[in-house]
């Protein structure tokens, strides 16, 4: 049986894939190189060893800190590499699940591996944002524009959108040939609605409140995730973080116990960014049984 070793293997190169994101994300904001210097400690500059590089595992038999200098290593760098490595194992237990038994042509080889290489990267790619907004609130356009772009090239590879197809809000089976002006048009249209109620709901805020409440950053985002998702995938993880970012600022506004901590709290800056992506990530993997779900639900299907 296939399923489990390739959801093992998945696991494990979810891990190093997890490790490779950190160094990206402890580097990009300092303007530094991914490539060169090898991994070193950030505090006492020391080239770390080969033992001390294994995914999770160095941090654990660590204690979280460095081996020379003693600093505290931060959280983010297991909860990330845990993060891939969990999200590209689920991806690997679905995909197993939904081709098993099935014989593909070097056409519906490549039919199937669209979805399954996109969702590896999406869920890679989400990670890396939502970690990097939470800690710098910073959507950086060198990942969400070139992840538009990559987004549409993985829709049209596929044939059809993968959340939409299979609720059967298209055309014909899933895997039914669309004409390419046709795909174009709908990853468009998508694109512009999703990004579109960000930048409408921002512009709402500066009427109101005469002060930008949202970033351009997120509206890159929403396009980069209706890319990938389509359109009802985008609105379930917009729908998804808006309901995670209210519950973060209620659990912020209860902890502020003065009137001067309520007005305080009325400032912070909340990464709306890491919510959508949490959202995006919850829509790739089981977006299409949540709507699906929600449908019926409503009488609609």
């Amino acid at each position: 049986m296939i399923r489990i070793p390739l959801t093992v293997f998945a696991g494990l190169a979810g891990l190093a894939f997890g490790s490779f994101l950190n160094v990206c994300l402890s580097r990009w904001p300092a303007g530094e190189s991914v490539v060169h210097p090898r991994s070193h400690c950030r505090a006492c500059g020391r080239t770390l060893k080969w033992w001390e590089n294994v995914p999770l595992v160095s941090w654990l038999a660590l204690g979280g800190r460095c081996g020379t200098c003693r600093v505290q290593i931060g959280w983010r760098y297991p909860m990330v590499e845990l993060a891939v490595g969990t999200l590209w194992a689920a991806v690997a237990w679905q995909i197993a699940w939904w081709y098993a038994g099935i014989s593909f042509s070097p056409l519906g080889l490549i039919e199937a591996a669209a979805p399954t290489i996109g969702k590896i990267l999406l869920v890679w790619i989400l990670v890396g944002l939502a970690a990097l907004d939470a800690e710098h609130l910073w959507l950086p356009d060198i990942v969400t524009l070139p992840g538009i772009v990559l987004g549409l090239v993985v829709s049209l590879m596929r044939g059809d959108f993968l959340v939409a197809s299979s609720l059967g809000l298209t055309s014909g089976e899933p895997s039914a040939p669309f004409s390419l002006v046709n795909q174009m048009l709908r990853v468009a249209f998508a694109i512009l609605i999703a990004a579109g109620l960000v930048l409408a709901i921002r512009w709402i805020y500066w009427l109101v409140r005469r002060r930008e409440g949202i970033g351009l950053g997120d509206a890159k985002l929403m396009a980069m995730l209706a890319a990938w998702l389509g359109l009802p995938g985008a609105l379930l993880a917009f729908a998804i973080g808006v309901v995670l970012g209210a519950v973060a600022g209620v659990v912020i506004l209860l902890r502020s116990k003065t009137a001067e901590g309520v007005a305080a709290t009325g400032l912070t800056k909340l990464p709306l960014g890491t919510f959508l992506c949490i959202g995006g990530l919850v829509s790739a993997l089981w977006g299409s049984e949540i709507l699906r779900a929600y449908l019926r639900w409503a009488g609609i299907l």
